[in-house]
Order: C-alpha cells, then sequence, then structure tokens
C-alpha cells in the first residue's frame, strides 16, 4: 500500500494497509470496532480494518 488517505493517521507499521515511511492508513475507510460490552476506555477500541503483513 502506497496511497495516504490523509485523512486517517495511523502509526501501526505492521499493518498491511500502513503507508509505508508516512504516519497513514493506505485505504478509503476504516471500521472501529470494541472487543468490550460496555467500552468505556479508548484501549477498549479496536481498528478492525487491520490486517497483519
Amino acid at each position: 500500500m502506497n496511497k495516504a488517505n490523509k485523512s486517517i493517521r495511523c502509526t501501526v507499521s505492521q499493518c498491511a494497509n500502513h503507508c509505508g515511511t508516512s504516519d497513514y492508513c493506505a485505504l478509503d475507510t476504516i471500521t472501529v470496532g470494541t472487543h468490550e460490552a460496555n467500552p468505556t476506555q479508548c484501549k477498549c477500541t479496536d481498528c478492525e480494518s487491520f490486517c497483519c503483513k
């Protein structure tokens, strides 16, 4: 992936959708979800568009 979507900042370089050396996602859109029944903190959310390289 090499086209940075300047609307989606991302620092997870282990993701296949990460845009090379810049801190952006290459996807047009992402899905954000949670692994908690009642999320109350930022760490309760997940990028469900993550794909391991």
